[in-house]
């Protein structure tokens, strides 16, 4: 038997084995800092302290109607990780004005709202473990919390940018003004659906999604309102069944999970009627790992897809797309649906994602 006789260590292979311990030391800090930065958002911490001038975490807690206890020790990681200056004299802490902008208010630029997905993928990671052993993947009921924080984490896009900067994209406008009718696929909670049906009352929405917990979200959104333009059933778009149907077709970061996405994008272009347009919005990333390495936040995107977005869509037999099918088989995919002039739009608004206009021509 050939076995492996490990080389001596040099003065370069041990200063290279310190710096990889030093920085999966520093993962495991910036992990626990993830944790609590969500918990500052979900307790309203932050935006408590946005508010403040320095204060005791005795004034803090009152001001956020929060235990003291936990709110101190909170403050102390919040600390060391560099978020809150602390004044030891007085005990009192201070967020720092630079972290502001980062962890509060309810633009896309709060941070702190996506970092919520770091405590779902710690829920889940025993189960997705096991799943690493047998196959198959984890259903959307595996992860109670997750309508809500995607759809707090969607709600900060649409609500800044989607009326006047990304539906603007399909060039629709007009016709939304006149009266058409649209859809939006993989709605979720149904908050783009509302939004889009507040902007647009002479035209008919329908929001489809086969998760029912979602869809009870946006009849409530719909009912409180007062929208009567606007409905959502629950369907699998994989067999969706509408021919000629439909003006317009939404997708917002859904293509991605589905288990048969080129099934639904068949379906999408039949749906629509001749001269109907197409808008699909997807993760911003390259189909190719190696172009990934130098994304600010490729590893982010990976966890989230092996701990939901390629498990939910395994769990259903599927192909296991994943987060991170990136830009260029995104098109693709969109192309072999039978879609005609395909484009890829960037938003400087939204960093994070890329965005697809085609049409199907009659």
């Amino acid at each position: 038997m050939t076995t492996y006789q490990a080389e001596p260590a040099t003065e370069s292979a041990e200063a290279a084995a310190e710096a990889a311990a030093e920085r999966l030391v520093g993962i495991l800090n910036d992990g626990s800092v993830a944790v609590l930065a969500s918990i500052g958002h979900q307790t309203g911490l932050f935006e408590t302290l946005a508010g403040l001038p320095p204060a005791s975490s005795v004034q803090i807690a009152d001001a956020a109607g929060l235990n003291e206890r936990y709110v101190r020790e909170w403050l102390g990681g919040m600390v060391t990780a560099r978020f809150i200056d602390y004044e030891p004299g007085a005990k009192t802490y201070f967020l720092r004005r630079d972290i502001v902008p980062s962890v509060s208010g309810p633009g896309v630029a709060n941070l702190a709202r996506t970092l919520t997905y770091v405590t779902l993928m710690g829920e889940v990671a025993g189960k997705v473990v096991e799943k690493f052993r047998t196959g198959g993947g984890l259903d959307y009921s595996d992860y109670p919390g997750f309508v809500q924080i995607q759809a707090a984490d969607s709600a900060s896009v649409h609500d800044a940018s989607l009326v006047d900067t990304i539906l603007p994209l399909s060039g629709r406008i007009d016709d939304l003004r006149s009266g058409i009718r649209v859809a939006d696929i993989g709605c979720g909670a149904g908050h783009a659906v509302n939004l889009m049906a507040q902007a647009f009352p002479a035209s008919s929405f329908v929001g489809y999604d086969f998760f029912a917990e979602a869809l009870n979200a946006g009849r409530a959104e719909a009912q409180r309102l007062g929208l009567p333009n606007v409905r959502f059933e629950l369907r699998d778009a994989a067999v969706l069944d509408l021919r000629e149907e439909l003006d317009l077709v939404t997708v917002f970061d859904a293509v991605h999970d589905q288990a048969h996405p080129a099934a639904v994008l068949r379906n999408i272009r039949e749906a629509l009627k001749p001269g109907g347009t197409f808008l699909m919005v997807d993760m911003k990333a390259s189909s190719n790992l190696e172009d990934n390495i130098d994304l600010p936040w490729a590893a982010f995107l990976y966890a989230i897809s092996t701990t939901h977005c390629m498990s939910v869509s395994l769990s259903q037999g599927g192909d296991g797309l994943g987060t991170v099918c990136g830009v260029q088989q995104a098109e693709r995919l969109v192309r072999d649906a039978g879609f005609q002039d395909v484009r890829a739009v960037d938003l400087d608004e939204d960093p994070f994602n890329a965005y697809f206009v085609a049409s199907k021509q009659g």
